[in-house]
């Protein structure tokens, strides 16, 4: 029997997953390929994410491998992770993120 997958993980250095549908206070997140127990802390909306790893006040939050944002508050594992928990990334992120890559590719 397979299980349901009810989120995504869209790499595989992402802290966070994508509910594919509503996820109800304390329903276990399925992620394929995945087996760590997750459960959802509150009700997530369809296409919102989750934490699924502990995401401490100003680090990154990752999405697509990423950096997306960082986490204005501690985000705990399986937390709605939206913008009353995370703040977009400035000019300043933005530059220094450009200049870690650049660093590492010479």
């Amino acid at each position: 029997m397979s299980k349901k997958i009810n989120a995504l993980k869209l790499d595989e250095k992402d802290n966070v997953v994508v509910a594919l549908e509503m996820l109800k206070a304390g329903e276990l997140v399925s992620v394929r390929n995945e087996t760590k127990k997750i459960n959802v802390t509150k009700t997530i909306h369809y296409g919102h994410k989750v934490a699924i790893a502990p995401i401490p006040i100003g680090k990154k939050v990752i999405k697509y491998g990423e950096c997306m944002g960082i986490a204005t508050k501690d985000i705990a594992t399986g937390d709605h992770v939206h913008v009353s928990n995370v703040r977009g990334l400035t000019e300043e992120d933005k530059i220094f993120q450009k200049e870690v890559i650049n660093v590492e590719n010479i």
